[in-house]
Order: structure tokens, then sequence, then C-alpha cells
């Protein structure tokens, strides 16, 4: 199935969840996910489905001032 992460697009096989996007790009913490402008929480990783065209955001926290 096809998604997006960070606009670029993937390949998963179908009933992939989060966490399977998550290794493909191999996500390193800190950061918060939403699927179609949603915000997943993090317990919500490995049991949220994804689904063909899904638009995943991965964003690492920011800090300055």
């Amino acid at each position: 199935m096809r998604i997006i992460v960070n606009q670029v697009e993937y390949d998963l096989p179908s009933h992939s969840m989060i966490a399977d996007a998550l290794k493909l790009i191999n996500a390193k913490p800190p950061f918060a996910v939403a699927v179609n402008l949603n915000f997943v929480p993090k317990s919500q990783y490995a049991l949220h489905a994804l689904n063909e065209n899904d638009q995943i955001e991965v964003i690492a926290p920011v800090t300055g001032g």
C-alpha cells in the first residue's frame, strides 16, 4: 500500500501500523506523529492501522527561542 511520510512516498504491506512506517524511515525519538493531520499518541503507534494514501508527519521538537 502507498503511504506518504514527511512528503515522501513509501510502499508498505497491507495492514501496516504506524510503528511499521516509523521503522521504515528509521525514526529516532523524540518525535510526534500525525496521520492525516490528526495527532496520534505514542501508545497507539503499534495499534493504529494505516490506510492507502495516508499522509504521516513525523515531527521532531525544535529548541531555541
